[in-house]
Order: C-alpha cells, then structure tokens, then sequence
C-alpha cells in the first residue's frame, strides 16, 4: 500500500514567493498515517524552498536529486530543473516517478514532475497534490481580489483545500523566499 496524499501551494507575489504544504500522509484510500508530516522544506544555504507531494518514497527520492542538481549546478534553480529533466529523457531504464515537487527561489518558480516535465506557471501561483486544484483555485481567487501577501494567499488556500479534500489537512508549514 502506498503513502500518498498532500497538497503545496506556492504564491510569487510583490518579490516574495511563499510554498505551503499540509501535514496529512495517507495509507492508500482510507487511512491517515500521519497529521503533521513537514512536506516543505528549505534547501542549498536556505536559498531554495522546496514543497513535494506524491508517492512518499517518489517524493523524497525527487527532491534528492533535484537537491543534488542544485548542488552541482552552484544553486542555479532554473538550470538544475532543466538538467534533471534532461536526464530523466536520457536515461532508457530509469523510473518514472509518482511525485511532484515545487520548487521557488528569490527569482523564479518551477513544477518539476518525477517523468522529466519543468513548468514555470504563467502567473506565479501554481499548486500540487491531491487538493492542488482546490489550492489552486483559491489563491487565484485571493491573488485578484485582496490585497493579501504571497504567505497568507499561500496559508489560505491550504486552509480552504483543507475543507474540501479529504487529502489534506489544516496543519499547514509556509517558507518565504
């Protein structure tokens, strides 16, 4: 059985980028593991925020690599997601995996997918997991209409998902960059 269910958010506004994940590791459909699991974290010289969600196991492994990427690449986000993905496409035996990882430093935000795939979203506002959509949806919402910071549209839109997807919890961790 695997360990699934989470959602991050992260919200680029007014030079400050916030990631916020939820606690909840869930046993297959039906079983929470854990309520207060930390899915985001900060790495390289805490200069990186990163926020996982997927297949546990996946979800580590992910952001292992991509750290070390990062690590190999002096920091550079956008060239160590490029290179990841690259070689996951060149790589004829490797895995796919079941994880996606967000990822922010002070200039640029990124989705990278455990299948080689790195998005930067349009609008600065991006959400994953199980009640990414929900997330998704309620920071755009806050972003248009308030005045809010990246760090409260961020800790809002967990809050609200939460109330929606039986997935993801209130117990909610937010990093800045």
């Amino acid at each position: 059985m695997e360990f699934r269910g989470t959602t991050i958010c992260a919200v680029k506004r007014n030079g400050t980028t916030a990631v916020a994940g939820d606690g909840q590791v869930t046993m297959g459909e039906s079983v929470i593991m854990k309520g207060n699991a930390v899915k985001v974290k900060r790495i390289y010289n805490d200069k990186v925020v990163v926020g996982f969600a997927g297949s546990v196991s996946d979800a580590f492994a992910l952001s292992e690599k991509f750290e070390a990427m990062l690590q190999k690449f002096s920091g550079n986000l956008m060239r160590a997601a490029v290179e990841l993905a690259e070689l996951w496409r060149s790589d004829k035996g490797g895995r796919r995996l079941e994880a996606l990882l967000i990822a922010a430093d002070a200039t640029s935000l990124f989705v990278i997918s455990g299948t080689g795939e790195v998005i930067e979203p349009e609008n600065g506002i991006c959400a994953i997991g199980s009640g990414g959509n929900y997330a998704l949806a309620a920071a755009r919402a806050l972003a248009a209409n308030t005045d809010m910071d990246a760090k409260s549209i961020a800790r809002s839109a967990l809050e609200i998902a939460s109330e929606i997807c039986v997935y993801t919890n209130d117990h909610i961790t937010v990093e800045t960059v």
